[in-house]
């Protein structure tokens, strides 16, 4: 069963980039940035996207827009345009699912494909790889690199390999051929600590990796060096799937300027609690456990969580783990850059500790009323606590 499945890796390219030097033929050949305003070299945030031209002077995602200024002086720096974006990508999916129904996004610009069943409608799976490439072209004047393997990791390791507009098939019979000369970098699901200590251990290719013996793996990683041991012989069962629960909500904040500021951090903090516990709402979920994220000058990132008896999506609770969280926290005297917020563990039912307890249901008319209010005349509306405006980033997963 395993050979027969055809599943494809849909990729764009330098997709956010890609879409300004389509809508403004002046970019084109030009180093273009899609991210936050550099701010001649001071700016906060990080680079989105940029095109190929500006990945030539070492540019990518999530690299700090002030490192790409430094790099490139002379590129073009435009502002994320995610409405703009997320058009885009609307018809690109709606033009994919004409070739499959199993369809899983993974982001904005790509997703897995699962063309088993329906490619004899179109004639081949090569066939059919080439009409999803054609039609984006034509359609959306965009182009996408393709990979098709019979598992999912492998596919999303061959559309990488000849970006862009590249497409690259491995056949079923050919999986551990095509894996043993990659880096282990390339292994879907590595991180870079793993990464480390392989390479510390003189295994730099997925086939070294998979010649390793697999206890020795588990004692090393635990239960994921098992995991990775499977990926680096080919075999990932994970099927196409379609449709996916909502895991965790968050949102993020980072500060023009590096803070100890308590009465800023704390704000902060009420903010982001605020607009967690609203979206919870909007998406009908309560969360068990709070987590709170907070990113140092230099970079260095940690979390904390805490996990409580009755899930909840009241912002005064959320915000009551929050600040216990942050004040156990040790910065060591260093500036704080960025904090988030996220809650997890959804419809978990908690411990009752009174049988005669009832949900505090005007509590939840009052969080509905805010939520009401805040729709109607925006979230500046009404808050908590004093809040400092600046540009937040929300992700929901």
């Amino acid at each position: 069963m395993l050979n027969e499945r055809y599943i494809v890796h849909v990729d764009m390219d330098a997709f956010f980039a890609a879409i300004e030097q389509r809508d403004n033929p002046s970019l084109r050949g030009k180093p273009v940035i899609v991210g936050s305003d550099p701010k001649g070299g001071k700016g906060r945030g990080v680079v989105s996207t940029c095109s190929y031209e500006a990945r030539k002077f070492g540019i990518h995602s999530a690299m700090p827009i002030s490192e790409a200024y430094r790099r490139c002086p002379t590129a073009i720096f435009l502002p994320v345009d995610m409405e703009k974006y997320s058009r885009v990508s609307g018809e690109i999916f709606k033009l994919l699912y004409e070739f499959t129904p199993v369809i899983e996004p993974v982001s904005i610009d790509e997703a897995f494909l699962d063309i088993t069943e329906s490619y004899k409608i179109f004639g081949t799976p090569l066939k059919t790889c080439a009409l999803i490439k054609e039609r984006i072209k034509k359609e959306t004047g965009l182009t996408a690199s393709l990979g098709m393997a019979p598992v999912k990791m492998v596919a999303k390791i061959a559309s990488d390999l000849k970006k862009p507009d590249g497409f690259v098939e491995v056949k079923a019979g050919k999986v551990r051929e095509f894996l043993n000369p990659l880096p282990i970098r390339k292994l879907w699901g590595l991180g870079e600590k793993s990464e480390i200590i392989f390479n510390r251990m003189g295994i730099k290719t997925i086939g070294q990796l998979a010649r390793m013996d697999e206890e020795k793996l588990v004692e090393i990683l635990g239960e994921n060096g098992r995991h990775l041991l499977s990926l680096s012989k080919g075999i990932d069962p994970r099927e196409v799937v379609t449709e996916y629960e909502t895991k965790s909500v968050s949102k993020e904040f980072t500060f023009d300027v590096d803070t100890l500021d308590k009465k800023k951090i704390e704000a902060t903090l009420m903010l982001l609690c605020e607009g967690v516990s609203a979206n919870l709402r909007a998406e009908g979920l309560k969360g068990r456990t709070i987590t709170l994220k907070i990113r140092l000058e230099g970079f260095e990132t940690y979390t904390r969580a805490a996990t409580i008896t009755e899930p909840t999506n009241f912002e005064d609770v959320i915000y009551q783990e929050i600040k216990t969280l942050y004040n156990k926290f040790e910065t060591r005297g260093k500036r704080i850059r960025l904090l988030g917020v996220k809650v997890s563990h959804f419809g978990e039912v908690g411990i009752q500790t009174n049988l005669f307890e009832k949900p505090d249901r005007k509590k939840e008319e009052l969080h509905k009323a805010l939520d009401a209010i805040k729709k109607k005349f925006g979230d500046d509306a009404i808050h908590r606590a004093t809040v400092i405006k600046n540009k937040d980033e929300s992700q929901t997963s």
